[in-house]
C-alpha cells in the first residue's frame, strides 16, 4: 500500500502543478469581485459605489459586490483593501478622506496611501458648496469677502468637522481672500446645516446634497461652489475659482477606485478602461447627474496626477494653517 502512494504521489503532485498553471493561465476575472466602501450605507459614496458594480460585473461577466466597512473615519475600509492579495480582486471606492485629507492633517492611520494603495481610476466628483443664512449681508461671494474684512473675527464658518475637506476649504478661502473667518467644527453636515439655518452661525461649507431643499425654499443662500468649474446642478452659481485672486482654487467630493498596491498592472488597466467607460455612458452618466455626481473617468497617469496635485495642495494648506485631524 505505501509503495502503491509513493508511486502516485509525482501523478498527484504534477496534476496539482498543471491545475495551479491553468488557474494562473485564466484571464481575470475569473471570480467575483469585492468593493470595499469605507463608510455605511446609503451614503454618497455607497450610491456611486452600487451603480459602478452593477455596470462593472456585467462588463467584465463576473459579480461586483458591494461591501460596506465602516469605522476610523475611513481608515477601517481604506486598511482592508490595502491589506488585501493584490490580485484585482478586493477593490476600494474610496473619498479623499481616507487616501488625502486625513494623512495631510495628520491622521494616524496603519496604512500609507501612497505605498500600499494603487490608484486606478476617478468616478466622479461632486462639489462642495459655501452657503449663507440669507441674513448675512452679501449677495456674492466679493461682497462676503468685503463684509468679512470690513468686521474682523465676526464672520464663523461651519463644517463637518476638523481636518475635514470643508474645513481646509475654508481656510484656502481665508488665506486666499484675506479673511479672518473662525472656524466652528461640528460632527457631520446636518448639524452645521441647522445651525446656519437658525443663524447660529452666518456661513458653511458642506457638500451640496444636504442643503439643495434649503437652498430651493429660499431659507439659505449658495454664494460658490469649490469645484474648478460651475456644477451642472447649480449652472448659475459661480466658481470660487472665477473670482479674482482665486484661480487655482479646487475642493471637491470625489470617488476614487483603488487596488492594493502590486496589483498587475494589466489588470489595473483594465479596470480603470472599463471605469472609464461605463461613467460615460447616457445611461450611468444621468444616474449620477441625478445624485449630483459629475462623472469623471480619470485613469492611469492622468488619475495618478490628480492625485498627486490634490496630496500637493492638501499637505500645503495643512501646513501653512496648522490643521490637524481629530478622531
Amino acid at each position: 500500500m505505501k509503495t502503491m502512494l509513493l508511486l502516485r504521489l509525482p501523478v498527484v503532485l504534477m496534476a496539482l502543478a498543471l491545475t495551479q498553471q491553468a488557474s494562473a493561465a485564466d484571464p481575470f476575472p475569473n471570480k467575483p469581485l469585492r468593493l470595499i466602501v469605507a463608510y455605511p450605507a446609503g451614503g454618497g459614496l455607497d450610491f456611486v459605489a452600487r451603480t459602478l458594480a452593477q455596470r462593472l460585473g456585467e462588463a467584465l461577466k463576473q459579480p461586483v459586490v458591494v461591501e460596506n466597512r465602516p469605522g476610523a473615519s475611513g481608515a477601517l475600509g481604506a486598511d482592508t483593501v490595502a491589506k488585501s492579495r493584490p490580485d484585482g480582486y478586493t477593490l476600494l471606492l474610496a473619498s479623499p478622506a481616507e487616501v488625502i485629507v486625513g494623512p495631510a492633517a495628520g491622521q494616524k492611520t496603519p496604512y500609507d496611501p501612497v505605498a500600499d494603495l494603487a490608484p486606478i481610476a476617478l468616478a466622479g466628483e461632486t462639489p462642495l458648496v459655501l452657503a449663507v443664512n440669507p441674513l448675512v449681508p452679501a449677495k456674492n461671494l466679493p461682497e462676503l469677502i468685503a463684509y468679512a474684512k470690513g468686521h474682523p473675527g465676526t464672520l464663523s464658518y461651519g463644517t463637518p468637522g476638523t481636518g475635514s475637506s470643508m474645513h481646509f476649504a475654508g481656510e484656502s478661502l481665508n488665506k486666499l481672500g484675506g479673511m479672518a473667518s473662525v472656524h466652528i467644527p461640528y460632527r457631520g453636515a446636518a448639524p452645521a446645516v441647522n445651525d446656519v439655518l437658525g443663524n447660529q452661525v452666518p456661513m458653511i461649507i458642506v457638500g451640496m446634497p444636504p442643503v439643495m431643499p434649503h437652498v430651493a425654499s429660499g431659507k439659505l443662500k449658495v454664494l460658490a461652489v469649490t469645484t474648478q468649474k460651475r456644477s451642472s446642478a447649480m449652472p448659475d452659481v459661480p466658481s470660487v475659482s472665477e473670482m479674482p485672486g482665486m484661480k487655482g482654487y479646487r475642493f471637491s467630493n470625489w470617488m476614487g477606485v483603488f487596488a492594493p498596491a502590486k496589483t498587475p498592472q494589466a489588470v489595473v488597466d483594465q479596470i480603470g478602461a472599463q471605469i472609464a467607460k461605463i461613467v460615460q455612458e447616457p445611461a450611468t452618466r444621468q444616474r449620477l447627474l441625478g445624485a449630483g455626481v459629475e462623472p469623471s473617468g480619470l485613469h492611469g497617469s492622468e488619475f495618478t496626477a490628480f492625485l498627486a496635485d490634490e496630496r500637493q495642495r492638501y499637505q500645503s494648506i495643512a501646513r501653512e494653517r496648522g490643521i490637524r485631524f481629530e478622531d
